[in-house]
């Protein structure tokens, strides 16, 4: 099917075929935000024919463009596994990030429930109760560790 005839039926089609959602694809395609013409212009015979036949290609180019992707890491792994094993590695990982067979590490940055990290304020506490703290935690709670210093990089001890 040929491009439409009205360049923002034709905008309006190709962005409903990106998956926006019909008054997003409206507005976008320049016409004034209006719920009832945005479905009205989608059940166009010739506007949906349109987004089916841009929904195709877009689908046979990613089609096309994982199996390219993963030759491609093939051949890179193939050719330098004798080299550089380091890259063969690496073009290996890529492909297997690519066929979701690798497991994507989960970092947390915020407390139980997605709320602040619970801490505790030693400011208060007695020397008895530093002692105790030390027996267990060592010099972190007997506060001969300055956070000032120490390791810059942030690494701590092994």
């Amino acid at each position: 099917m040929p491009i439409l005839d009205n360049p923002r039926h034709e905008l309006f089609a190709q962005n409903l075929a990106k998956g926006m959602s019909r008054d997003q694809a409206y507005s976008m395609a320049g016409f004034k935000p209006h719920r009832q013409n945005a479905h009205r212009l989608m059940t166009k015979d010739d506007v949906m024919m349109r987004v089916d036949e841009l929904k195709t290609r877009i689908a046979e180019k990613a089609e096309w463009s994982a199996a390219d992707r993963l030759s491609a890491l093939k051949r890179i792994s193939d050719t330098s596994e004798a080299e550089d094993p380091r890259v063969a590695v690496s073009a290996i990982a890529e492909a297997n990030k690519m066929q979701g067979s690798h497991a994507a590490s989960k970092h947390q940055h915020s407390g139980p429930n997605g709320g602040p990290i619970p801490t505790i304020d030693l400011s208060n506490a007695t020397d008895a109760e530093l002692e105790t703290l030390s027996k267990f935690f060592g010099p972190l709670a007997s506060g001969s560790v300055d956070d000032d210093e120490g390791d810059p990089s942030g690494e701590g001890q092994a």
